[in-house]
């Protein structure tokens, strides 16, 4: 059951007699989304709509930017965080009335990072230059800049919602509840592989960034590419939780302990998958090597 966090009471409906179609799912999904939390579900439908200018301006700009579109970045990224807003909006709202407050917040603090993030990446598509570890002049370097103290503010609150979920136990199973606080101490150790990225003033190892790479991702498929790690790390925050979910909707009669022992043992394995991608990344070697 989701609390609706923002001083209204908790949510209460009869359960359906027959199962909703898929569009009417998406529907309650988002009613009860922005009734929940309005912020992170006002910041996503923002998203939606850079998302629709990226598309509308794929056919219109022929610029390349590292050998991509210029509007493919702005895309991916604007894609990227509705899924980040929504799924981050819906964890939130597991948490019990005494973290009111703090998860006002955090949305409101996460929100206006995730979108200066996204609006900043708009800005040099515009300008047909890159947005990442981009300091070749003084003002896309207050830029990039501007971009990492975001990030850095998102990351903190991010730490300061698993305190909370580590201190008030969120609604749900105990695969699920697990599966939130795994899926955002892996999802910063995703974080700190962009900070290793900043690091190196780019993605590509044993090669610049650019040139050829995988259909629809971009990742080198000639060299080692830091950004396959970082995204597996990144998208735990929403596999980690479906999986608590549908482990403790199916392994109901299984008590809490072997409901928790499940979720601990496919997070190894996906926290073994997210470190495989990042050390063979550090040798130079390419996720996918097309011939």
């Amino acid at each position: 059951m989701k609390t609706l966090v923002f001083s209204e009471p908790a949510r209460t409906q009869p359960a359906p007699t027959t199962a909703p179609q898929p569009a009417g799912a998406v529907r309650q999904f988002l009613r009860v989304l922005h009734r929940c939390n309005p912020v992170l579900s006002g910041a996503g439908w923002l998203h939606v709509a850079l998302a629709a200018l990226a598309l509308a301006l794929l056919p219109l700009d022929d610029r390349l930017v590292l050998g991509l579109h210029a509007w493919f970045k702005p895309l991916k990224f604007a894609a990227s965080g509705l899924i980040y807003l929504w799924t981050l909006g819906w964890l939130l709202a597991d948490l019990p009335a005494p973290t009111e407050r703090a998860v006002r917040r955090i949305s409101w603090g996460v929100a206006v990072s995730i979108v200066v993030e996204t609006v900043i990446i708009f800005l040099q598509a515009a300008r047909g230059t890159t947005s990442h570890f981009n300091i070749s002049t003084p003002l896309d370097g207050l830029l990039f800049s501007a971009m990492g103290v975001f990030i850095m503010l998102n990351t903190v609150l991010l730490v300061w919602a698993l305190v909370l979920m580590l201190r008030h136990r969120p609604f749900g199973s105990a695969a699920y509840v697990w599966g939130m606080r795994l899926g955002l101490v892996v999802f910063l150790v995703g974080s700190a592989i962009g900070g290793s990225m900043i690091h190196h003033l780019g993605h590509t190892i044993g090669g610049a960034d650019g040139g050829p790479g995988l259909p629809g991702l971009g990742w080198s498929t000639r060299y080692g590419d830091l950004r396959a790690a970082h995204f597996l790390g990144l998208h735990a925050l929403q596999v980690l939780p479906l999986f608590g979910w549908l482990l403790g909707r199916s392994a109901l009669a299984l008590p809490k302990r072997a409901q928790v022992l499940g979720m601990l043992g496919f997070t190894l394995l996906y926290v073994g998958a997210v470190a495989w991608l990042y050390f063979h990344a550090l040798q130079g070697r390419p996720f996918w090597k097309l011939s």
